[in-house]
């Protein structure tokens, strides 16, 4: 058996090469998104959106529906993650206490985690490890009926409000 000549005027072989080079571009992009296979379990989050507001709600306060089960929702609009766990609602700031960066769910080790610099949470928030210096910021929240209701201005801090950050979630 013997090579064939390689064909240099195949109109395929520019394609080819067109095709090969638009997907490593299109590869490299979704890497530097952090969208690659080794993070898709951190991509797992349910969206939600606030429910309409009911006629007493204040400007700043946000209405979910409480979840049928455990597991972790996400409002990228008002930056609200909805958590339950164990029979407790936790309603926390999207964003890394550390630096401000989005905050992903994993699904696998049920843990939050910062892409930045890796700091890690348990469901409720707890801090575990890395660069944070506290746990994840909880919301204020109550429950009205089968809703709860978030006050996405009013912010825990575990260093700073002790009290009102172990206190701040709802039971179902």
């Amino acid at each position: 058996m013997t090579d064939s000549p390689e064909c240099t005027d195949c109109p395929l072989d520019g394609d080819r090469r067109h095709f090969l080079r638009t997907l490593g571009v299109a590869l490299a992009s979704l890497g530097s998104l952090g969208l690659v296979a080794r993070d898709a379990d951190g991509a797992t989050i349910r969206a939600m959106t606030a429910l309409l507001a009911a006629p007493d709600d204040r400007r700043d306060e946000k209405r979910y529906p409480i979840p049928d089960v455990d597991g972790v929702s996400i409002d990228r609009d008002n930056g609200v993650i909805i958590a339950r766990t164990a029979g407790r609602v936790f309603a926390f700031s999207l964003a890394c206490p550390h630096q401000n960066t989005a905050l992903r769910w994993n699904e696998s080790d049920r843990q939050f985690q910062c892409p930045k610099h890796k700091s890690r949470y348990r469901e409720d928030g707890a801090y575990i490890q890395g660069r944070a210096t506290r746990s994840m910021d909880r919301l204020a929240l109550r429950r009205d009926g089968a809703a709860i209701v978030v006050e996405i201005d009013t912010l825990f801090q575990q260093d700073d409000h002790a009290k009102e950050w172990l206190a701040a979630f709802v039971v179902v």
